[in-house]
């Protein structure tokens, strides 16, 4: 499984990105989600999907303003940010956990079995 992350860039406060991860190879998904790591910080949860039950989850930090989607027939995942701030400053990547218990522990970095390089997104204020 391979996954390639795009989209990030370099945006002032208040403005929106969207990122892909473009999944390839034997995916069989519990779980895709988007984590980020912000300068000297570890990782952190930021949303997931899951395919049992096509939900989808958000940190407190960024509900109401990010969104993440699946298109099932480019097996990309999406994640949809507007509203930027200046603290959304981080490499983002996107993750797949494909064992059972993945979907139930979606926000923990352990439950992803693969990972994309990250993208890089930078919001000036």
């Amino acid at each position: 499984v391979q996954l390639q992350a795009s989209g990030g860039g370099l945006v002032q406060a208040g403005a929106s990105l969207r990122l892909s991860c473009a999944a390839s190879g034997r995916t069989s998904p519990y779980v895709m989600g988007w984590f980020r790591q912000g300068p000297g910080k570890e990782r952190e949860f930021v949303a997931a999907w899951k395919r049992s039950s096509a939900n989808t989850y958000y940190a407190n930090s960024v509900k109401g303003r990010f969104t993440i989607s699946r298109d099932n027939a480019k097996n990309t995942l999406y994640l949809q940010m507007n509203s930027l701030k200046p603290e959304d400053t981080a490499v983002y990547y996107c993750g797949v956990g494909q064992r059972l218990d993945s979907g139930a522990y979606y926000y923990l970095v352990p439950s992803y079995d693969y990972w994309g390089q990250g993208t890089l997104v930078t919001v000036s204020s």
